[in-house]
């Protein structure tokens, strides 16, 4: 599905990272196709690597504004490729994929009750040399009894080539209806490599033995600690919009990354 074109005349708003290759893009793209405010802008295009455009999907979510990266960082899996010619007809062809949160809540040692969203991933995470020991629950019915481990991830399928592909979690095609929930280097059970579960699914997460054994909750960029237990689902009724070169697509790239040796 591709985004409607307004003839010609689209207007387009360009955001930059702090580096200096996103900032010179920024200006020179600006000298070609002119300075519009963001909130006048019918496309928002966003120059810089995979963090810049995962700040950028939590800024504009729920605006209705479609975001399309060109990779002027470290790493661009959910960025196109850069070039400054021809961009409003990239910008035409280009498909539309709607990204939707996840919805962390977290209970820290204090009863404190926190909220956060998470495009990417929500990690539970072992603060100190200890490992964390959880007890994991998927729509109310106790899997795993007691996972000892250094985390676990719970990933959208935009998060699933970030952090859960480091920890040999599974990719997912980007329109598929799933999460992905991965271990980190799980010590027992030791051959459990994880799951994928409808994105309808709740999962909750009780950390045992806290005080001992201290837990962060992470969503995206937003840490919590010392948590006693979390609660994890997919907010269906929020959604970013992410474009990509319809030549280029996510579902390409992900076959690439499998194949890729």
């Amino acid at each position: 599905m591709g985004v409607a074109s307004n003839g010609g005349t689209e207007r387009i708003a360009f955001l930059a990272a702090r580096t200096e290759e996103a900032r010179t893009a920024k200006r020179q793209l600006e000298e070609l196709y002119g300075v519009v405010p963001r909130d006048q802008a019918d496309y928002i295009v966003v120059l810089g690597g995979d963090g810049m455009m995962l700040q950028s999907l939590h800024t504009f979510m729920n605006t209705g504004k479609p975001l399309y990266g060109m990779n002027r960082g470290s790493v661009g899996f959910l960025m196109n490729d850069y070039a400054s010619s021809d961009l409003r007809e990239r910008l035409r062809a280009s498909v539309v994929t709607e990204v939707h949160p996840l919805i962390l809540t977290a209970t820290d040692m204090n009863g404190v009750v926190h909220q956060a969203k998470a495009i990417n991933e929500v990690a539970l995470l072992r603060q100190i040399y200890q490992a964390a020991k959880l007890r994991v629950t998927v729509d109310d019915r106790v899997r795993l009894e007691e996972l000892i481990c250094d985390g676990i991830i719970v990933a959208t399928p935009a998060g699933s080539t970030a952090y859960n592909l480091s920890a040999h979690g599974p990719i997912l095609p980007i329109n598929a209806p799933l999460l992905a929930l991965t271990p980190i280097s799980p010590f027992r059970p030791r051959r459990w490599r994880g799951a994928i579960l409808p994105n309808r699914a709740k999962v909750d997460i009780e950390i045992l033995e806290p005080e001992k054994r201290p837990v962060s909750a992470v969503a995206d960029h937003t840490e919590i600690r010392r948590v006693k237990n979390v609660s994890i689902r997919e907010d269906a009724e929020q959604k970013s919009l992410i474009l990509f070169d319809h030549d280029h697509s996510w579902d390409e790239r992900i076959l690439n990354e499998q194949f890729d040796h």
